[in-house]
């Protein structure tokens, strides 16, 4: 009998093996929304449910993993059109609705204090304005001495859903950036230098004086970086903030598509750069368990992770979008995985 004790112990490794597999739900991609999932796991993990590990790779990048069957989520800020969820073999919903910034390195400015409009901030990454105290910028600004300092662009490097919340902001405010550059994940940039992730702009900006970049608004926080006021759709200044994201979700109209950008939002009080984030799922999984397991893990989100959304200034999304997103999970079939969320 000694001969089988090899081979009952390789076949109990192996068990155990595949159900700690199946407590493990992986995911990567946006890093605008990195910091909600990271919290959410460890909150869902300490209320009893299994273990979730995401990693801040940027949305291109969650696209093609999750298209290739390597994790079970993608986090991305481009939401996908029909058309490529059906070619990829992906479904798709939004979680929570976000804040991109432009933050600048200035000494002796501080946060809110300069005002940048949307066509000054075209310029500057078109390379038209070089120098902190062009007219232009002096002009809305005259309380401050602005330096004559060469501005330092910085951008992302990797393919980016904030680079499309931000190119798609100045392809609606600026004839000149829609006809020369345009928007997406990545686009052929005049000039600027790249930083992988919102960590690598937030850094780059943070040790260059002189510099301009957009980043997420947590990182903004997290790393002490000054940002801009801004000119709104309405041509009011505004803040970042919880309660200029709020107003641009509030005044957001969900009752088409649930998947947009919500970029230059109507309202006195809307901050202009805004996008919602979501989540891409394997249409046809290989292990339907896996997809039920993610779902789960959102299922708690949507139901207990609210206070995490408002507590690292993301906005919940509305009720009724919540519902719409919960009410397709339940009407999905095993052969009908593919169809759009409702009001798609």
């Amino acid at each position: 009998m000694r001969p089988l004790r090899p081979l009952i112990a390789a076949l109990i490794f192996g068990i155990c093996a595949v159900t700690s597999r199946a407590e493990v739900v992986t995911g990567c991609g946006s890093s605008l929304a990195a910091p909600l999932y990271t919290r959410w796991a460890a909150e869902y993990h300490k209320s009893g449910g299994g273990k979730v590990i995401y990693q801040s790779t940027g949305s291109t990048d969650g696209i093609k993993q999750i298209a290739a069957h390597r994790v079970d989520f993608a986090g991305s800020d481009a939401p996908l059109t029909d058309e490529q969820l059906s070619k990829e073999g992906l479904r798709q919903f939004p979680v929570a609705i976000g804040g991109v910034v432009p933050v600048v390195n200035l000494p002796g400015i501080k946060a809110g204090q300069l005002m940048l409009t949307g066509e000054v901030l075209a310029q500057i990454f078109l390379g038209k304005i070089l120098y902190w105290d062009d007219a232009a910028i002096a002009r809305l600004n005259p309380d401050i001495k602005m330096p004559d300092t060469p501005i330092a662009v910085v951008r992302r490097l990797d393919g980016s859903g904030t680079t499309l919340i931000w190119t798609h902001y100045l392809s609606q405010v600026s004839p000149e950036w829609k006809r020369k550059v345009g928007e997406g994940t990545s686009v052929h940039w005049p000039l600027g230098i790249g930083g992988k992730g919102n960590e690598g702009v937030a850094t780059f900006v943070g040790y260059l004086p002189g510099a301009i970049g957009y980043i997420a608004w947590d990182f903004t926080k997290q790393n002490r970086l000054t940002y801009t006021a801004m000119t709104n759709a309405a041509g009011v200044i505004v803040e970042p903030g919880l309660r200029t994201f709020s107003a641009a979700a509030a005044n957001a109209d969900w009752s088409g598509s649930l998947f947009r950008v919500l970029t230059n939002q109507p309202g006195k009080d809307a901050w202009p750069v805004m996008g919602a984030t979501y989540v891409l799922l394997q249409a046809t999984p290989d292990q339907p368990a896996r997809n039920a397991e993610t779902l789960k893990f959102f299922e708690w989100a949507f139901m207990h992770g609210e206070p995490t959304i408002e507590a690292l200034d993301y906005i919940p999304l509305p009720a009724a979008v919540v519902t719409k997103i919960r009410t397709q999970w339940h009407d999905d079939k095993s052969d009908d995985v593919r169809k759009p969320i409702a009001g798609q």
